[in-house]
């Protein structure tokens, strides 16, 4: 016993370089066998997207109704991760704002990238004392803003047309945040909750330069969005509802997913399918 006492340091110093290895080698591990992939979050009934890229580069887009997003970036980051390039919350509603509170406060995030208009729930309220405190790049999203994210990956901020910023208005919906997802020539447009008067002026807007491999259906698939002509312009191969199991809203509603399936999309639901996830070569939508 006497020996085995006096080799304590060294057991200790041994243990200590093995955990160093096994720590190291998991970091370039992770480094080496990124993809750049976007991933449809099941957070109830609510919108949340994370992004990532091949370098590295972490976007989470909107945050869903509550901290479920918490655990989902437990699993897609790495223990030691305890960082986000940056956050976007597309509009102050409850069911998009109200996850990005414990993000904020248990990571640290580059910048926060929001419209600036006036939001009227507590979660609101919480928010702007977070992103006032001076940590956080505090960022106005309109239309024809870009933020590169590394090698040929970029999102151009197509909505809201407008500087939003302490304006107030009676629906936040249409002031939601519309992106454009491009890595190489694949592409992915992310809708927030916007309805058809805002799906109508980006059509006269932008006609052709909407059209996208993957959509992120607007506002849970309700009969507000998704009009025949916005779904014509984006033409996309897949459609992805994000909705809760049995919500009270009827969320997607029959119409809208009659409308998908005119048009040849394949549609995927997170109250039926879980988390949705695409990788990209630059080229081809996987999904994992």
């Amino acid at each position: 016993m006497r020996s085995f006492g006096k080799n304590i340091p060294a057991y200790f110093l041994i243990v200590l370089a093995v955990s160093c290895v096994i720590i190291w080698y998991a970091v370039f591990y992770f480094a080496l066998h990124r993809d750049f992939a976007i991933t449809f979050f099941d957070v109830g009934q609510g919108d949340s997207i994370w992004i990532e890229t091949a370098e590295g580069h972490q976007i989470l887009v909107d945050g869903g109704p509550g901290d479920r997003v918490l655990a989902k970036l437990g699993r897609e980051m790495p223990f030691w991760d305890r960082s986000i390039d940056g956050i976007i919350s597309t509009h102050p509603d409850q069911d998009h704002i109200a996850g990005l509170l414990p993000v904020l406060e248990k990571y640290d995030v580059g910048f926060v990238l929001w419209t600036g208009v006036k939001g009227t729930n507590a979660e609101y309220r919480e928010w702007m004392r977070l992103i006032e405190d001076g940590r956080v790049r505090n960022l106005t999203a309109r239309r024809g803003a870009r933020l590169g994210l590394g090698r040929a990956v970029t999102l151009e901020i197509l909505a809201p047309f407008a500087d939003l910023r302490g304006a107030s208005v009676s629906k936040t919906n249409n002031t939601s945040v519309v992106a454009m997802l491009r890595h190489g020539r694949t592409s992915a447009l992310l809708t927030g909750d916007i309805e058809r008067a805002m799906e109508y002026r980006l059509v006269f807007e932008d006609g052709a330069g909407l059209d996208a491999d993957i959509l992120k259906v607007g506002h849970h698939g309700s009969k507000t969005s998704s009009s025949a002509e916005f779904l014509a312009a984006v033409s996309p191969e897949v459609a992805v509802i994000q909705v809760g199991r049995r919500n009270r809203y009827g969320h997607p509603t029959a119409e809208v997913l009659d409308r998908l399936s005119s048009i040849g999309a394949a549609t995927l639901r997170t109250d039926t399918d879980s988390d949705v996830r695409f990788v990209s070569d630059g080229v081809h939508w996987q999904r994992r």
